[in-house]
């Protein structure tokens, strides 16, 4: 879980924040601190909570309990009655959707909150000049948002939030109407924004992909708390829970339930692996990435029968999807494999499984 360094310079700083809605609690009790100039990426399923994180860092939501700090000031809390306006927090918000005006230029547009500001013609002028410069949109300065792509659209809705010059970028799943080739292109542009301006940002995002390839820190949220914080080679790496270890990863891995049998832990009656990998734990989950299995019998390795569901080709091999029970289990092997839907297979572990997970879920050491 994620810990509450005591430095106020941390960029943000969020302790033991509390968000009820009626009788729902969606978030109960989360802390997370954000140094400065990372990039924080919020990934987790729908209703995890993260946009509503997101809205209570923006100042759109207040907080039921507990507090946020900005630079070490306090913005937000739920039980001293701080709440800091939107507007006085230094931080910009880029909606899902571009929230352009429409009878507003691109140069408007962007202009706009500079004017709102207090920032005089000139200042605004140079501003819009040099945003304009940053997202790659110069050409675009005098036209409307129906004249220009989606696409362009969303670089005028980054330009503008970049133009006063925020310490905090706050992203709300900024892609998500773009098309995939758009997405990837964007994703670049924005790390690249990232890099130019040093600005705080935190993202939050359904994908994964975009959570790995992005972030200089993930925070992997579920059911309003964060399972586990940290860069994301090192979630990958060392997943915290079954939770964090089955949600990232392409595919994510597999977990095998086992019980102690004598020495040895067993899956539906195969010997998987030593029950010294336990502790003291009777019932466990297993962890096997899925570069772990291969199709076929291996010699002095455990083998499980499982039927063969699908097969697609991912980045030069082969992910294969079977079943056995109500298990799933995916496998990354060389070629495809001579079966049909419905066909049984023989999957091989080739390996010590990669982690061991309680049945509550917890890593065991």
């Amino acid at each position: 879980m994620a810990s509450v360094p005591n430095e106020a310079k941390d960029a943000i700083r969020i302790t033991n924040l509390v968000k009820r809605f009626g009788d729902f609690t969606a978030i109960p009790d989360l802390s997370l601190s954000v140094p400065p100039g990372s990039f924080l990426v919020l990934v987790g399923p729908s209703g995890c909570g993260k946009s509503t994180l997101l809205r209570m860092l923006a100042g759109l939501d207040e907080p039921t309990g507990g507090e946020i700090a900005f630079m070490g000031q306090v913005v937000s809390s739920g039980t001293g009655g701080v709440v800091a306006d939107p507007r006085m927090r230094n931080a910009g918000l880029v909606f899902q959707s571009y929230a352009l005006w429409p009878h507003m230029t691109v140069a408007g547009n962007i202009g706009w909150p500079l004017k709102v500001a207090g920032w005089d013609r000139a200042a605004r002028e140079a501003r819009i000049d040099e945003v304009l410069g940053l997202l790659g949109i110069a050409a675009l300065r005098d036209r409307y948002p129906a004249e220009i792509s989606g696409g362009q659209q969303q670089r005028v809705a980054i330009a503008r939030t970049l133009a006063p010059k925020p310490s905090i970028l706050l992203f709300d799943e900024p892609l998500s109407n773009l098309d995939a080739k758009l997405r990837i292109e964007m994703r670049s542009e924005l790390m690249r924004i990232h890099r130019a301006t040093g600005a705080t940002s935190v993202y939050v995002t359904h994908d994964q992909v975009e959570a790995m390839t992005m972030a200089t820190h993930v925070a992997v949220m579920n059911q309003g708390r964060v399972e586990q914080f940290g860069p994301p080679r090192d979630l990958l790496a060392r997943p915290a829970t079954t939770f964090v270890a089955t949600f990232l990863g392409t595919p994510p891995g597999n977990l095998l339930p086992a019980t102690r049998e004598g020495d040895m832990l067993v899956h539906a009656g195969v010997p998987l692996a030593p029950a010294a990998l336990a502790g003291s734990h009777d019932a466990v989950q297993l962890f096997y990435r899925a570069e772990q299995i291969t199709i076929g019998r291996a010699p002095g390795r455990p083998i499980l029968t499982a039927e063969f569901s699908e097969a697609a080709p991912m980045a030069g091999k082969v992910m294969v999807t079977a079943a056995t029970g109500a298990l799933r289990l995916s496998a990354i092997v060389d070629d495809f494999p001579d079966a049909r839907p419905g066909d049984l297979i023989e999957l091989a572990l080739t390996g010590a499984p990669d982690a061991v997970f309680a049945a509550t879920g917890e890593r065991i050491e």
